[in-house]
């Protein structure tokens, strides 16, 4: 297949080795991986590997607002199927990279679950997207390139006329 056919999918660029919670995980814990692990939200799986929703930054904030924080015991605060979202968008693996960005452009999520069957297979980010971009275009067959319209003209340097001797 020539190189410029190739189209990346999200089996291509997806990320596999997640961090993933379960649901029953207390969200001071799901809050103290999130910071040490320096990502921004992860999935919610059930033991059986289905996508139960994703738990993010925004998701935890909402741990404030509970009254569960200011009751006595913090470590009962909840867990994190109390604070998680439900999956609105997922996408499958044979997704090409195109209709991926799309999904980032119109949604505002930072990541997309991959799932086969209902199952969490893996993780796209907008980064993973970043990276499949870089691939492609160091693929890419070079260009001519022509002036840009866009720059006015660099002022041509007239030359210094040809002297030549007489006969």
């Amino acid at each position: 297949m020539n190189a410029t056919q190739y189209v990346l999918t999200a089996r291509n660029i997806m990320a596999t080795h997640l961090v993933t919670f379960a649901p029953d995980t207390s969200i001071f814990e799901a809050i103290r991986v999130l910071i040490r692990r320096q990502i921004s939200g992860a999935p919610v799986v059930g033991a059986s590997g289905l996508l139960l929703g994703v738990l993010s930054e925004h998701d935890c904030l909402r741990v404030l607002s509970s009254d569960t924080f200011y009751a006595g015991e913090q470590e009962e605060a909840g867990f994190v199927r109390d604070f998680m979202t439900a999956p609105r968008l997922t996408i499958a693996s044979d997704l090409d990279i195109y209709a991926i960005s799309h999904h980032f452009l119109n949604n505002s999520v930072r990541r997309l679950p991959v799932v086969e069957a209902g199952r969490l297979v893996g993780q796209v980010s907008r980064r993973d997207v970043l990276r499949g971009i870089d691939q492609i275009s160091r693929k890419r067959l070079p260009r001519k390139v022509y002036p840009d319209y866009r720059q006015p003209a660099q002022p041509s340097v007239p030359r210094s006329p040809q002297l030549h001797p007489r006969v």
